[in-house]
């Protein structure tokens, strides 16, 4: 009865708010605001936002500046101001459509609408809702825990690689150490994918939700295999930090594989890790190689190999992005 009391009220507010939207805000963000009230309703609960609302979204990218800044605030301040799981997640998935498609205008009012305020009605950015009050009744627990995983989700997913379609050329360009950097933040958006909370059975947002993610989780797989690619081009050349710091990336990497034999009777999961564990292998063995030839260099020119880093022996040492290793 809880429930049903909870979506009645909620019907209430989104009237409440279509009609204040019609009669009281101006017209740039009273379209913003009714296009996403339909999107993220409270009506049809557990139902992702329709394909023609997303559409109707997407439309505000078409326009002039004006219009995609007061969807992107629009869209911001639902987020902001929703204590319902259901809608949370609409919201979510809303924003998440936007970022996969969206025109390059509509793009940068979201980025900057996600971005932390000084000053104003809400000043905290929309996807940090890692306190998001979780419900009472074992549902609504558990869609205020995935309210949770998709904003830190979505948080990783906003400083991903761009995927473009020039990407080996683009990732041959890179220096190591900004190519190492990529394959950080790839691993950190995987290992969050491969980490959902439990969800209830049935219910076709959740669903809709974990369609897109693993759309997503494909492709940072995909990036982060020809990213491996280039390294295996590189494991001669690179530098002693920037090997470390790789082997680091790549154990965390592994770390997080799925247990699950669902993802391992995949052949393309199968292929992926690996791809992963021979090359973390493989950089090891770069690593051990190199430290001996440091040594055997030292012990000609009579300096121990941590007298050749400038450091004594105990002293430990950072590596690129803050990894210490002991000497």
């Amino acid at each position: 009865m809880g429930r049903k009391l909870q979506r009645f009220v909620g019907a209430l507010k989104d009237k409440a708010s279509l009609t204040k939207a019609t009669l009281v805000s101006p017209p740039s963000s009273s379209a913003a605001d009714l296009a996403v009230l339909r999107a993220t309703s409270h009506h049809h609960t557990s139902s992702p936002p329709h394909p023609h609302h997303i559409a109707a979204l997407l439309s505000f990218g078409h326009g002039a500046r004006p219009a995609a800044a007061a969807l992107s605030s629009s869209l911001s301040s639902r987020l902001l101001s929703t204590r319902d799981p259901s809608v949370a997640l609409k919201s979510l998935l809303s924003l998440h459509h936007l970022l996969r498609s969206a025109p390059f205008i509509l793009l940068d009012s979201l980025f900057s609408s996600l971005l932390p305020k000084s000053s104003g009605r809400h000043t905290r950015s929309p996807l940090l809702l890692s306190s998001f009050p979780l419900g009472a009744d074992p549902v609504s627990w558990s869609l205020s825990s995935c309210v949770r995983w998709y904003s830190r989700l979505l948080e990783l997913r906003i400083i991903l690689p761009n995927p473009s379609s020039d990407l080996a050329d683009w990732v041959s360009s890179l220096l190591t150490r900004d190519l190492i950097s990529e394959l950080d933040t790839l691993t950190k958006f995987l290992a969050e994918a491969f980490s959902p909370p439990e969800m209830p059975d049935g219910n076709r947002l959740l669903a809709e939700v974990m369609r897109v993610v693993n759309e997503d989780r494909i492709t940072a797989e995909n990036g982060i295999i020809i990213r491996l690619g280039e390294v295996r081009e590189r494991i001669d050349p690179v530098g002693f930090g920037d090997a470390v710091e790789l082997v680091f990336v790549l154990r965390r990497l592994e770390e997080h594989r799925p247990s699950d034999a669902r993802w391992m009777d995949d052949d393309g999961q199968r292929r992926f890790w690996t791809e992963v564990k021979e090359l973390r292998e493989k950089v090891e063995e770069a690593v051990v190689r190199r430290e001996k030839e440091e040594r055997a260099v030292g012990r000609e020119r009579g300096v121990s190999a941590s007298d050749r880093f400038g450091v004594r022996t105990g002293e430990v040492v950072l590596f690129g992005s803050n990894r210490w290793v002991k000497q």
